[in-house]
Parts: C-alpha cells; sequence; structure tokens
C-alpha cells in the first residue's frame, strides 16, 4: 500500500466553500482511477492546523501513473507541476508526503 498525504493550508473563512469545491473534485475525478483504493479529506479540528487530503495506491507506480492521468489534469486543471495544486486558490501548493505502509490492522465487520 502506498500512502500520498497533503496539507492544505485553509483559512476558517474559506473552509466552507473550500470543502464543497474539494469534495465535489474528489468525487468527480477519482472514481476509477486505476489501482487506488481509497481518498479522503480530513477536516481539522483546530483553525490553526491543515485539512489533510489521503490517497491510499496499491503501488507508487499507480500514484505515478495517476499523476500522468487525463484524471489527474481533470482534478487540477493542470498536468504536474512543482508544488501541486490544492484548488484553494492563489498560493502555494499544498506539502505533499508520501509513505509505504509497514503495519495495518484491520478488524473485520
Amino acid at each position: 500500500m502506498y500512502i500520498v498525504m497533503n496539507r492544505l493550508e485553509v483559512p476558517a473563512e474559506q473552509a466552507g466553500a473550500f470543502e464543497e469545491r474539494f469534495s465535489a473534485n474528489m468525487t468527480n475525478t477519482l472514481a476509477g482511477v486505476a489501482g487506488l483504493h481509497r481518498s479522503a479529506l480530513l477536516r481539522p479540528h483546530r483553525d490553526q492546523d491543515p485539512y489533510v487530503a489521503v490517497m491510499e495506491f496499491d503501488s507508487e507506480e499507480s500514484f505515478r501513473g495517476w499523476l500522468a492521468s487525463d484524471a489527474f489534469r481533470a482534478a487540477h486543471g493542470h498536468g504536474p507541476r512543482n508544488g501541486g495544486d490544492d484548488g484553494a486558490g492563489d498560493g502555494p501548493g499544498p506539502s505533499v508526503s508520501s509513505y509505504e505502509v509497514v503495519t495495518e490492522v484491520t478488524n473485520p465487520a
């Protein structure tokens, strides 16, 4: 499993519009992305903390494939670029981190 996390700084007064736009964008562009298991937008509990967008891919190769895909361009309005684009308007792109899962515990339903 390959996890990518984007930390997105959003002013508190723009949070509602950001959530609406970002969530609609996720819904419209991520269905059917090869190798994508899950994507979530996490709302911070404190205004000073960033939003976090989490994507879980089956491999780094699947993530790289998404970066080069039409779905990525549709979601971001362009191809990959330095810093990315958080969809929140002007300003620097998100802070992106990626991880490989070492250990995972799941509980049966």
